[in-house]
């Protein structure tokens, strides 16, 4: 382009863009060689807020790296801040629980020491570290104190681990332990809980691991590659991601387990065992089963399993202990089974879903399109994955 519009042979559109392109050094030599002065005897007037404006848009235009690591900066500095705020937050009311729970009751007895622990297993570690954590944040040392809070993450795997246990034993001490359950409303009645209750205080240390690997992750992506403390937290990040994964997948086998401790409960008799190793909670609903030979069709409550499909029908609503309860009418193996749409392929009124196993066959309709989708995806992901993970046959 550049030699066409040197040899007089240059479009409109190209002069143009040839323009644009050699403004900035054209004006950067006008600001070097002192000629915005001279402009100015020859009828060309600037302001000093437009010589301002022209200087800083060019400069601007001239220093992309420096502007981008000057926004990095900044992001970094606003992220650090927020670190230290929240974490002045946490342990804030880490220390209601730790001064106004676990001291008092290891003062009073209230509580027998077993259950003192199985409630608040090691918050009070926790609570060092988080102090320790913060002292060194306060201080300007953002990579020390982090890289030493690596080494307490373990506590909070351990606190995800007794969470499960720590809930069930404050829910059996509230409803069995008079003074403990007097104590409780006492304490959580003072202004400093700000209506707050000790049940939604226990969760706390978990939240705050995923608020670290979320506040990390843009430290770390606001923190220029060759910067001294990038390797530091990079490291860091790491450690905190692989603990809230591992307490993530804590968190989800124990509400799995309340799950099917849940279904267990809702089946009449004992004969039918939900829980075993491996086996995942799905999704239940009610369905309608077509009968093969006309008859009036039959609302049942089905239970989905990743590896079996419950079918149950409720008892008697008069029945003196059995009245919101489910009778079980058959247990189907889904590595046996196949899944198919009879219909309900286009955005109609529900569907109707083929679930075939080697003795039987069942026809399940919903009327509802969403629910009749859900279920046909659930079932059909369920079975594949079986058979995925079946040895093969020899």
């Amino acid at each position: 382009m550049l030699q066409h519009f040197l040899l007089g042979e240059s479009s409109y559109t190209d002069i143009v863009l040839i323009s644009e392109a050699l403004f900035p050094v054209l004006f950067l030599m006008i600001l070097s060689m002192g000629w915005l002065e001279q402009l100015s005897f020859q009828g060309f007037s600037f302001s000093p807020q437009e010589k301002h404006t022209m200087t800083s848009t060019l400069g601007s235009s001239c220093h992309p790296v420096e502007e981008q690591r000057a926004r990095w900066e900044r992001k970094r500095c606003r992220t650090a801040k927020e670190l230290v705020e929240t974490e002045q937050q946490y342990l804030e009311q880490l220390g209601l629980v730790a001064t106004y729970f676990v001291a008092i009751l290891k003062a009073k007895g209230t509580l027998k020491p077993a259950d003192q622990e199985a409630i608040f297993g090691c918050l009070e570690s926790i609570c060092s570290a988080s102090r320790t954590l913060l002292f060194h944040l306060e201080g300007g040392r953002l990579g020390l104190g982090l890289e030493g809070f690596c080494h307490q993450l373990v506590l909070y795997v351990c606190y995800a681990e007794n969470l499960g246990k720590a809930q069930s034993t404050l829910e059996r001490q509230v409803r069995k332990n008079k003074p403990f359950s007097r104590f409780k409303k006492l304490q959580e009645s003072r202004p400093e809980f700000g209506g707050l209750c000790l049940e939604q205080l226990l969760p706390l240390p978990l939240q705050r691991l995923s608020r670290y690997r979320h506040l990390l992750k843009d430290l770390v992506g606001n923190t220029h590659p060759e910067s001294s403390d990038f390797k530091q937290l990079t490291g860091v990040l790491k450690s905190v991601s692989e603990a809230y994964h591992r307490v993530q997948e804590i968190s989800r086998c124990r509400d799995n387990a309340n799950q099917m401790r849940r279904v267990q409960k809702l089946l009449k008799g004992q004969k039918t065992r939900i829980l075993a190793p491996g086996r995942w909670f799905l999704r239940e609903g009610w369905l309608s089963v077509v009968p093969p030979k006309g008859e009036e069709l039959q609302r049942r409550m089905f239970f989905l399993f990743s590896d079996i499909l419950l079918v149950t029908k409720p008892c008697h609503p008069l029945h003196p202990w059995n009245a919101h309860k489910f009778a079980c009418q058959a247990v189907l193996p889904l590595r046996q089974g196949t899944v198919q749409k009879v219909f309900g392929h286009t955005q109609s009124q529900g569907g109707l879903l083929s679930v075939s196993f080697p003795h039987r066959t069942l026809l399940l309709l919903s009327c509802n399109q969403e629910d009749f989708h859900e279920w046909h995806q659930t079932l059909l992901t369920a079975v594949r994955q079986l058979q995925m993970d079946s040895p093969p046959a020899e």
